[in-house]
């Protein structure tokens, strides 16, 4: 499947990336909402966004939200809340604009597989 994980953090990028590359999935990156539009525009066929909270630019709640009005140009991929963001308010909120599941940073890569099992979304070497 092809993912794009959106953080601002390099290094966030760089190690979900790589356990979710392990898994047998395609990983494309942006470090913001603006570039993840282009991103998906780019490719129509990315199934999973790992969205990341706070970023500058374009957040993910903004990302979101234009993600909702632009949903006449095709598929919306699942999205999973990568974030430290833990108020229940904060959680609700984001399903309630259109995320399908979420994750707190930090965590593993056990927590990642179990929380995409969730969605039906499996790698190479655990099921698919």
């Amino acid at each position: 499947m092809k993912i794009l994980v959106v953080d601002d953090s390099r290094s966030v990028r760089r190690i979900m990336g790589g356990m979710l590359s392990k898994m047998g999935h395609e990983i494309f990156e942006a470090e913001h909402g603006k570039e993840a539009l282009e991103q998906l525009k780019a490719h129509p066929d990315i199934g999973l966004l790992m969205l990341d909270w706070n970023m500058p630019v374009m957040n993910g709640m903004e990302l979101l939200e234009a993600m909702k009005k632009g949903r006449d140009e095709g598929p919306r991929p699942t999205i999973v809340m990568c974030t430290t963001e833990n108020e229940m308010s904060k959680i609700v909120h984001a399903m309630t604009k259109g995320a399908n599941e979420y994750i707190m940073k930090p965590f593993t890569k056990e927590i990642l597989e179990e929380k995409l099992g969730i969605l039906g979304i499996h790698g190479e070497d655990n099921g698919a």
